[in-house]
Parts: structure tokens; C-alpha cells; sequence
């Protein structure tokens, strides 16, 4: 159980907590929200210890275990799997032992027992699951950190974090590197946590699946909610509601006793009366008003004439170095369209928005654009190509066209967060969020026909979500869009396309026929069952789909028995390694040797078992019965 009595933290001479109690038990799971600068990642310094409150009391549990995402991007030779293992810092410091004793034989044996309790015998393998699952293909497991992306490092952060045995888990918009079927596999992974989680995020959905309590940061103080986003929304608007009707009804109180008091103070027999109404005025506890404004609110501005169709792809391959990803896309974009992204990480989704920004060559096929086509394409890597020594105001000066004054583009940019001074500021120290509202902005100012957006809400918070999604819905033009925000996809995408396996398809379905989908070929890397989704499926008739089942059966069935074979040679070789380590006489200083080796054959094994029963639970799903 984490405690806060009448806490109050400060942050420079701003004042983020004040007087703040609450309670958080074991095993919550609890998502926290609130805008910007208003405390969140402060709290979680400080249950890490790296900042003290200013007053109050925080009291945490002894030997509680917290994890956490570093947010260092690491530049090491290690291997990325090893790297991650480190997260584990008890089974590091067990193996760290184990490498300086060699004589004692009791004490090494206790050491292997601890670490067969802290699933030392496991942990590649499950670092492996864990890895796979965040998007790393297996050859990128052994490669070492420093040759992978900022992005990627993130991930192995993440990871790390996710490996260790913790009591507390502190995830800080942790979906703000990941794809969509990525997004959906922590999802999954974080319902099973057994411990205490607190979740930072702006993903709605993420939110609602994930979280059994909202801690809301507001006004300088923090409000829990019981159940998810949504429940925290509805609830929220109704204690606001209440709360603007307790205000107007206390404002209609002042005003008549303001009102008496000025009428009557100076007459004598109602000066008693006046004095009551002024000291209950004094002892009144001021009810503010409910303010539920957002701080954005903007639209994209609209061309005067689309062309129509705006853009088309034609039998289109797209690729690299004459090396092609995508092959024979057949696309046709007209105004108005909304179209979703849909497809696993790597397949090829960020290609298929360059060829239609025009950012890549089609290598065959043909990429037709309609007359004088405005594009308006957002991608991470445009956040950095912001000139740090200007302001947001110049960089709109520096796209526009059609001279406008100041004070209508600083009224534009006060749309998106950039008030008053704030448009003045320099791009240098911008954060995340206020780079990607800056680029946003700089796309809605050029009147764009054609909006491509590639993960257009990472770093963004829930107010700006929310103006970002009202605005696309207003927008005339066509947007095409990428991103892991469901909440996003499903109000705004009309139809959905998927990118897999080299081809660009119409996917006839919605998010949670996409989830299937994920689930469905998740084991296709081993060569198992590969169901794909209908509207990729080539048309075969009855009878050859059936043979097709059968020949695919019949593989499944004898690779089940080559694996069954592989875990009754391994469970005798386990047996025999046990039956030696079990014998007093093993742990005897002329054995230290032999102790070793043998110790380390029985890590090997164990290791093989799990990758072997992984594989036999795999083929058994398979080949069950629908």
C-alpha cells in the first residue's frame, strides 16, 4: 500500500501538489491523467526516491521492487537480449557470485537454488518472448544496442523494465514507440502483471482495457476514479455538473447578501443583520466554477479546388535500393476519404506512406498525382527538422503564401497551445508535444488537399487527441493515416487497408477483427498454421482448400511427434543431471569442477524444455479442433 497524507510538492516556484492524500493498494492498476505540467512524472520521481515532498508524508512499503522505463538512450555494445537480462538485478547479482565462488559448496548450491527461484534457468527464453512481442525480429536479439534507432532503444528500455521481478511497475506513455499490434501485445502483457502498475498515458483505449482506477492531476491536486477511462469520463462530467450548479447557486447567495449589506448596513436596525451576512460571507467556503475548456481548438484550412481523384497508384512497387517491399499497389484517393493503416510492425506501412508523399520513387507502376495536389504529410522525423533559433511564429512565416498579417497567424498558432508569448519562444526547448503541435499546425496553415499522417499523436495529450480528431472529421480533403491510437482510427477511418506480406489489401473488417487477425498469424514465424485474414485469401475451391487442410495437418501432426520425442530425451537427461545434484557427495570440494559443469548442463536443458514446450503447446493449439 502507497500512501500520501497532505503532501504539497513544488517545482521551482511552481506549486504541482498541494495538500494532497491518497491511497494506492497492492495490485491496483491504476492510469493517470491529467494535462501537461501538471505533476504526473513529478510523482513518479518522486515514489522513485529522486525528489522529496516540500511537506506531508509518503510512505511506501520496505523492499518494495519499482521499475520503471529509463528514459536514457543506451549506446552500448552489449547484445540487446543480455542488455535486457540486466533488468533482473537479483539474478545478475546471483550470477555475479556464482563467477567468484568456487570452493565453497554449500553456498554455491544455495546460489543455484536462488537462482532456479528467480527463473534464472528461463530467463533467455523468456527475454526472447519479450522481445518478440515488442517487434524484434530474433537476429536482432543478439545484436548490440548502440546499432539499433533511438525508437528501438526505447523498446529495449521497455523491455528491461518489463523483465524485472518488480512490486511496482511506473510506465510513462509507454505506447509512444510501439505500433498498433504492439500496442495490443503489452496491453495483453500488463493485464497479467500481478503487481501494483501506474500507468501515464494518453491512449484512451489503452486506458479503458488496461486500468481498474484513474488518478486524475487537476487544480494542483489528485482525484482517484474507480474504473477505466471511460467510467473516469462520465463520472468526472457529472461531478462537474454538480459542481456548476453548487457554484451557481452559491453566486446567487452572495449576491443577495452582498445586495442586503450594501442596502441596509448603514441603517441602524438592520446593521445587526448586515454584520451576520457579512461574516457568513467570510466563513464561506468559495465554490469554483466547473471549467471543462480545452486548450486547442483549430481547424485545417481549406483549399480553394481539390482535384479529383486527388492521388492514384497504379500496379505501384515500392521499395528501396531497387529492393521491393511493396508490390503492384492499386490505390485511388479521392476527397474525402478516410483511410486506416492497418499491419505488423515492418511490413511496411511507413513505405506505403512515403510512395503516396512522394518521399520514395515508385520502382515499377505508376504514382499519378491529381493537378497542383497539396500534401500535407506528418512523420516523426519532421519534429527534428524544426529550426531550434526561430519561433513558432516564424516558422509560419516562413510557409505562408498568402500574406497573411501577424496577429492572424498568432491567432491561428493560439489554436494550438502557442498563446500570447508562447509563439515567440524558441523551438529549441520544446518538448515533444509542443514540436508535434508545431508541425501540425505548420500542415493545417498550407491548406492541404491530402493529409498523410504517420503516429500524428505521440507525444500529444488528451486535449489536443481529441482537437486533433474534431478537426480531421471537419476536414474536406482526404486523410490517410498510421497510428497505434484506436481511439483515433476507429472515429475517423471510413475503410481500412493491411500491409502484409508484400501487398496492400482492403481489410474487410474492424480493430477487433484486426486483434484476431495479430492473434491468428502470430506463430507464422515458425512455420506453423498461417491463417490470413479473408480478404487476402486467395479463392480455391472446396475440395483444394480441404487437401490443403489435410497436407497442413499431417505436417503438424508429425512435427508433434519429433517434438514429443525431443522432451522425453531432454526430461531423462534433466532426471539424471537432478538425481547427481541431489547427492551430498556432489557438493564436495573435488567435485567443485564437475558441481559447475553440471549445474550449467541443467541450465541448458531446462532452457531447451521451455523452447521445446513452447513449440509443443504451439502445434497442440494448431492442431485443435475449431
Amino acid at each position: 500500500m502507497i500512501t500520501l497524507r497532505n503532501a504539497s510538492l513544488r517545482r521551482g516556484n511552481r506549486v504541482l501538489l498541494d495538500d494532497v492524500s491518497l491511497i494506492i493498494y497492492a495490485g491496483q492498476k491504476v492510469g493517470i491523467t491529467g494535462a501537461n505540467g501538471t505533476g504526473k512524472s513529478s510523482l513518479f520521481a518522486l515514489l522513485r526516491g529522486e525528489i522529496h515532498t516540500d511537506s506531508g508524508d509518503l510512505d511506501i512499503p520496505p523492499r518494495l521492487t519499482i521499475a520503471h522505463v529509463a528514459q536514457e538512450i543506451a549506446t552500448l555494445d552489449r547484445p540487446a537480449i543480455d542488455y535486457v537480462i540486466d533488468g533482473d538485478a537479483e539474478l545478475r547479482d546471483i550470477e555475479a557470485q556464482l563467477e567468484l565462488e568456487t570452493d565453497n559448496g554449500k553456498l554455491i548450491a544455495a546460489l543455484y537454488a536462488r537462482y532456479e527461484n528467480c527463473g534464472g534457468y528461463t530467463v533467455r527464453a523468456r527475454v526472447a518472448q519479450l522481445l518478440s512481442g515488442l517487434g524484434f525480429a530474433v537476429p536482432d536479439h543478439t545484436r548490440p544496442v548502440q546499432s539499433f534507432s533511438g525508437g528501438w532503444r526505447m523498446r529495449l528500455n521497455l523491455a528491461k523494465a518489463l523483465i524485472c521481478r518488480s512490486d511496482l511497475l511506473l510506465l510513462d506513455e509507454p505506447t509512444n514507440h510501439l505500433d498498433l499490434d504492439t500496442v495490443l501485445w503489452l496491453e495483453q502483457w500488463l493485464l497479467s502483471y500481478p503487481g501494483t502498475l501506474l500507468l501515464i498515458s494518453h491512449d484512451r483505449d489503452f486506458l479503458d482495457n488496461v486500468v481498474d482506477t484513474i488518478a486524475h492531476f487537476e487544480h494542483r491536486t489528485i482525484t482517484l476514479y474507480s474504473g477505466n477511462y471511460a467510467q473516469f469520463e462520465r463520472q468526472r462530467a457529472e461531478r462537474l455538473a454538480l459542481q456548476q450548479g453548487s457554484y451557481e447557486k452559491q453566486q446567487r447567495e452572495i449576491a443577495h447578501m452582498e445586495d442586503f449589506v450594501a442596502r441596509f448596513r448603514a441603517k441602524a436596525s438592520k446593521a445587526r443583520q448586515a454584520q451576520s451576512r457579512l461574516k457568513a460571507l467570510d466563513r464561506m467556503t468559495v465554490i469554483a466554477a466547473a471549467h471543462v475548456d480545452s486548450p486547442f481548438q483549430f481547424s485545417f484550412r481549406e483549399p480553394a479546388k481539390y482535384p479529383s481523384p486527388l492521388l492514384r497508384l497504379d500496379e505501384a512497387d515500392a521499395g528501396y535500393n531497387d529492393v521491393v517491399v511493396l508490390k503492384q499497389i492499386k490505390l485511388i484517393l479521392e476527397p474525402g476519404e478516410r483511410l486506416g493503416i492497418l499491419g505488423r510492425n515492418g511490413a511496411g506501412k511507413s513505405t506505403l506512406i512515403k510512395l503516396l508523399a512522394g518521399e520514395l520513387s515508385v520502382l515499377n507502376g505508376q504514382r499519378i498525382e491529381g493537378q497542383n495536389l497539396r500534401i500535407g504529410y506528418f512523420a516523426q522525423h519532421q519534429l527534428e527538422q524544426l529550426n531550434p533559433a526561430q519561433n513558432a511564429l516564424q516558422h509560419i512565416q516562413q510557409v505562408d503564401s498568402q500574406a497573411a498579417t501577424e496577429q492572424e497567424m498568432r491567432s491561428f498558432l493560439g489554436g494550438f497551445g502557442f498563446v500570447g508569448d508562447d509563439a515567440l519562444r524558441l523551438v529549441a526547448p520544446f518538448s515533444g508535444g509542443e514540436k508535434a503541435r508545431l508541425v501540425l499546425a505548420l500542415l493545417a496553415w498550407q491548406r492541404p488537399h491530402l493529409l498523410l499522417l504517420d503516429e500524428p499523436t505521440n507525444h500529444l495529450d488528451l486535449d489536443m487527441r481529441d482537437a486533433l480528431t474534431l478537426a480531421l472529421q471537419e476536414y474536406q480533403g482526404a486523410v490517410v493515416v498510421v497510428s497505434h491510437d484506436r481511439y483515433l482510427l476507429r472515429t475517423l477511418a471510413d475503410r481500412l487497408v493491411l500491409v502484409a506480406d508484400g501487398r496492400v489489401t482492403a481489410f474487410d473488417g474492424d480493430l477487433e477483427d484486426y486483434r484476431v487477425w495479430l492473434s491468428q498469424t502470430q506463430n507464422a514465424s515458425q512455420n506453423l498454421a498461417k491463417p490470413t485474414p479473408k480478404t487476402t485469401s486467395p479463392t480455391v475451391d472446396a475440395k483444394a482448400q480441404a487437401r490443403l487442410l489435410t497436407q497442413q495437418r499431417r505436417l503438424l501432426e508429425k512435427r508433434l511427434v519429433e517434438i514429443e520425442k525431443q522432451l522425453s530425451r531432454l526430461h531423462e537427461e534433466k532426471t539424471v543431471l537432478e538425481t547427481w545434484l541431489a547427492d551430498a557427495a556432489s557438493y564436495q570440494p573435488e567435485n567443485t569442477t564437475r558441481l559447475k559443469e553440471t549445474v550449467a548442463k541443467q541450465a541448458q536443458v531446462v532452457e531447451q524444455l521451455q523452447q521445446i514446450e513452447d513449440q509443443w503447446l504451439e502445434v497442440s493449439e494448431a492442431l485443435a479442433p475449431a
